[in-house]
């Protein structure tokens, strides 16, 4: 891996990991169109830059996590269900890993959801994230283990799963954001200790793209972060069903053309 590829990937999942869009089904074809080599070191890359985007979320929201040890516990009540989930389905997890095509289906399929998503859940009763009940975290969790289907969105499946339990379209994307932090915290840290495990080492290189890569996505993010509550507050989902879309549609059209897409 190159510095201009971390860095390109780097600004990538920066900008999807909030959004509704599926940051895995950029990534796949980032990599693609780089021909970037997926070896053991660029898979670890892609998990561990997200230590950068959770930061932003911890500078946008500091306040928020020195209000209450109740904001964590329901944090903890709405990881349960997608840990336990993904420990018992790793195997099925990992084979899903393998299909660019299921990538695009389910990124058609969940921008096909977005586009009327706003019209089913239309009647909010709760403008803040802090309100909600455990009942309600606790079923947020649930939603968030569609993510769990590669192309799907983790960011997508939380937010919906607010918008479901009478959250407006702020307070569930703020939940959402929150919510990412003990998940990719999980995430980074099992994938860490399973390259370790496998005998891998660090190069001081390689040491200097996951320093580069987690700057870069950390203030990527903030700015996607800001701009994606603007967004969505004012205009809803409808942009970003049609992306996907369009997406799933162009990730189909370069399988059907030969093209050879490894998910990293």
């Amino acid at each position: 891996m190159t510095y201009i590829e971390a860095i390109v990937l780097a600004i990538i999942e920066g900008l999807t990991e909030f959004l509704p869009v599926s940051s895995t089904g950029h990534l796949i074809l980032g990599t693609a169109l780089m021909g970037v080599e997926p070896t053991a070191f660029v898979k670890l890359f892609t998990i561990v830059i997200q230590l950068g985007t959770i930061l932003s979320v911890l500078v946008l929201y500091y306040k928020r996590f020195f209000k209450s040890l109740d904001f964590y516990y329901k944090l903890v009540v709405a990881a349960i269900p997608a840990s336990i989930l993904g420990l018992l389905l790793n195997d099925v997890i990992d084979g899903l890993l393998e299909s660019p095509l299921m990538v695009a289906i389910m990124l058609v399929i969940g921008g096909i959801i977005l586009l009327y998503v706003d019209k089913w859940f239309n009647k909010p009763t709760t403008d803040d994230s802090d309100q909600i009940s455990y009942k309600q975290a606790f079923t947020i969790g649930l939603y968030q283990c569609l993510a769990l289907i590669p192309g799907t969105s983790r960011s997508a499946s939380t937010i919906v799963g607010g918008m479901t339990q009478n959250l407006t379209r702020k307070a569930a994307a703020e939940f959402s954001f929150f919510l990412a932090i003990p998940m990719m915290l999980g995430a980074s840290g099992v994938k860490l200790l399973k390259f370790l495990k496998e005998g891998h080492t660090f190069s001081s290189e390689e040491i200097n793209l996951l320093i580069i890569g987690n700057v870069i996505g950390f203030l990527v993010a903030i700015v996607a972060i800001k701009t994606f509550i603007g967004v969505l507050s004012k205009y809803g989902f409808k942009a970003f069903g049609w992306y996907r879309i369009i997406l799933g549609v162009v990730i189909i059209g370069l399988l059907l053309s030969g093209h050879s897409l490894q998910i990293i």
